[in-house]
């Protein structure tokens, strides 16, 4: 009799061990397919990346040997007005700007993204985790997600795809109140205005030279609607031509004070969201300003109405050379 119950004491010890096994395996496992979900997500690095070698008219070119990219993404929000529910996350990516830091040739390059291009974006699900793609506007690659880091990352991997699997290493995102502030932290821009502002904004005479100041500069880069020329297309012309306006006048406030980018970030806390630290962020920032500014690329495309919103279809020929110009070297 006690040895029958010491067999089953040790039948039963057995089952108890085999089943922690079992156990601990399917977490295991589960964690495992739960992490290679999210990866595409929070990677940090983008997707598969850009093959070594790439053939483009003719010409054979070879991948740069160490490209570091930063995506800066405008988000059509203002902060006050952010839900901190993931499920009621609408913020779209209204403004796209991809630089390129080629640490080789001290240099750096900007993409500019239309809003309405066209891409594959991932669907995200409750957690965070890849659920499926679809192609839509590039900008509503953000509203998936928690609105914050997460959404962040979907717009980066989205930028990625789109760019033949260029690698998005960091990003940055900053709300519409934060336009008004980068103006005026540097002392405002000054711009040729493009276009007539008369009835928005009858400051802004068309030629005539202007410092903007406070939400003046988000009224110049942000307003389309009762322009003559309403298209994205021609809004961003007058974006790129505010960026590089700001971009020299940050570098010189940089220069000027090496405190600079340190105590902006601080005025920014608010508005922002990015995978860098203040530290990190300065240390990346000084390394930009060094760099000789090559200006910002666009990807030539065509617009067209579709079933719901306007639709930018890029080029695969201009897309294809934008990367080719910003992330190979002919091969020798």
């Amino acid at each position: 009799m006690n040895a029958t119950r010491g067999f089953k004491r040790k039948y039963l010890g057995y089952i108890a061990i085999a089943l922690l096994l079992v156990f601990v395996s399917s977490i295991v496992l589960l964690a495992v397919d739960y992490w290679e979900k999210r990866r595409g997500v929070f990677s940090g690095d983008g997707n598969e990346g850009l093959t070594s070698t790439l053939e483009y008219d003719g010409k054979n070119y070879v991948l740069k040997d160490d490209v570091e990219t930063f995506l800066v993404i405008g988000l059509d929000k203002y902060e006050g007005n952010v839900s901190n529910d993931a499920y009621m996350n609408d913020q779209q990516a209204d403004f796209l700007l991809l630089f390129a830091v080629d640490n080789s040739n001290s240099t750096v390059t900007a993409i500019q993204i239309n809003r309405d291009t066209m891409a594959q974006i991932n669907v995200l699900g409750v957690a965070g985790e890849k659920i499926s793609t679809v192609e839509k506007q590039i900008a509503l690659s953000h509203t998936y997600g928690n609105g914050r880091e997460v959404s962040c990352r979907n717009t980066a991997d989205a930028v990625s795809a789109l760019l033949l699997d260029a690698k998005v290493n960091h990003y940055l995102s900053l709300t519409l109140d934060a336009v008004p502030v980068c103006n005026d932290l540097v002392g405002g821009v000054e711009v040729t205005v493009l276009d007539d502002f008369t009835g928005i904004d009858d400051a802004l005479v068309k030629d005539q030279k202007v410092t903007l100041t406070g939400e003046q500069a988000l009224t110049y880069v942000r307003v389309r609607q009762g322009l003559e020329d309403s298209t994205n297309e021609h809004r961003m012309i007058r974006q790129r031509q505010y960026i590089d306006a700001l971009y020299q006048k940050t570098v010189q406030c940089a220069r000027d004070n090496k405190n600079f980018i340190v105590e902006s970030s601080a005025s920014l806390t608010d508005y922002l969201v990015s995978d860098r630290s203040v530290n990190q962020l300065q240390v990346l920032f000084e390394k930009i300003t060094s760099y000789e500014f090559k200006g910002i690329l666009t990807i030539d495309g065509e617009s067209a109405v579709g079933e719901e919103f306007m639709e930018f279809h890029p080029d695969e020929d201009a897309l294809k050379k934008v990367v080719v110009d910003v992330f190979y070297d002919p091969e020798q």
